[in-house]
């Protein structure tokens, strides 16, 4: 085994191990907790789920994937754990609350949980400050409660835990995502261009880009199943006759995956307004909107993503909550300065 030549500073490490024809058949959990020490076995299953372990350049995901002799496996260690999050007095938009749970509403621009680059200013920071000792311990140091996330820049409602009970019950549902459950989650997104159809399904597979490793692509081979529903629920301009410049799609998840919805809509050829890493090179294509909808357009600072509907049965009591979230104030003005500039088209 040997460690890579770490830079000072660098917030990443990786451990690399060869497979010997002794080791072959191996569980991989088993196999890299019996040649490091660097971790426990239960923290490197947790590590392989999370992507953060490849052989031959494929990452894997499974921890009971059996090695084969010759096989190079690499493990990307994160950053050591930092102290546990501070209490911040953040606003917080409280949809509901009770003793066992609490949805919020949230903004974007509003990281979910510390990491690097954010360890203060999180929903999580928040959320001790709101909830107070409630969440201690809960989904671990770092994620207090948190059973599901969005996006920085992704608006919307989120459920989180008060209690190990909830906990459990809530991560069930989402680790199901509402295939058997009542578990409900519906996303609007203002996409460029408009589907040729009025619904449709991306079954398409998800890894971390090959160029980009904070990025995710569609895959052939490997990676993890992705699932996504969208439907048309307008299109600008409204004339079928006319050029469709945007579109607003309703999009339902029946997998979680990370930037599921920007990806998998980049990948049938409609990235969402305002998605610089997965919808670049559609940027120009605000310049075919009349103003103040151009400007508004090529301004907009984020992909125009709100989680708009959150539905679950409650872990507690049983009964089924559902709960919807209007447009956010920005999201709405760019869809009414599109829509009415293309009105009379």
């Amino acid at each position: 085994m040997r460690d890579s030549d770490q830079k000072q500073g660098a917030p990443l490490e990786t451990i690399e191990i060869a497979v010997e024809e002794a080791a072959a058949g191996a569980r991989l959990d088993a196999f890299v907790a019996a040649n490091s020490e660097r971790c426990s076995r239960s923290r490197f299953k947790a590590l392989i789920k999370e992507g953060q372990v490849a052989i031959g350049g494929r990452t894997i995901v499974e921890p009971n994937y059996r090695v084969n002799a010759g096989e190079l496996v690499s493990i990307t260690l994160p950053p050591p754990e930092d102290p546990t999050p501070e209490p911040e007095p953040i606003p917080l938009n409280v949809v509901y609350e009770d003793d066992d749970l609490i949805v919020i509403d949230k903004p974007p621009g509003l990281v979910v949980h510390p990491a690097a680059g954010n360890w203060t200013g999180t929903l999580v920071n928040a959320l001790i400050a709101h909830c107070g000792d409630s969440l201690s311990g809960i989904g671990g140091v770092r994620r207090p409660g948190i059973v599901h996330r969005l996006d920085k820049d992704t608006s919307g409602l989120m459920v989180v835990a008060k209690t190990d009970a909830a906990h459990r019950g809530l991560s069930e549902q989402f680790a199901d995502h509402g295939r058997t459950g009542s578990l409900e989650r519906a996303y609007k997104a203002l996409v460029w261009g408009c589907p040729a159809h009025m619904a449709g399904t991306v079954d398409a597979a998800l890894d971390r880009s090959g160029g980009n490793r904070m990025k995710r692509a569609v895959v052939k081979f490997g990676g993890k199943h992705a699932v996504t529903h969208w439907r048309r629920l307008a299109r600008y301009p409204k004339d079928p006759a006319s050029e469709a410049i945007s579109s607003l799609v309703e999009c339902r998840l029946e997998t979680g995956r990370t930037h599921q919805i920007r990806v998998h809509m980049a990948h049938i050829g409609h990235p969402l307004v305002g998605d610089r890493d997965y919808g670049a090179g559609f940027a120009t294509r605000a310049n075919r909107l009349p103003e103040p909808a151009r400007s508004l357009a090529a301004a907009f600072p984020r992909q125009a993503l709100h989680a708009g509907i959150l539905g679950f049965r409650h872990p507690v009591s049983g009964e089924v909550l559902r709960f919807e979230s209007p447009l956010p104030e920005d999201f709405a003005a760019l869809v009414a300065a599109i829509e009415a500039a293309l009105t009379s088209r």
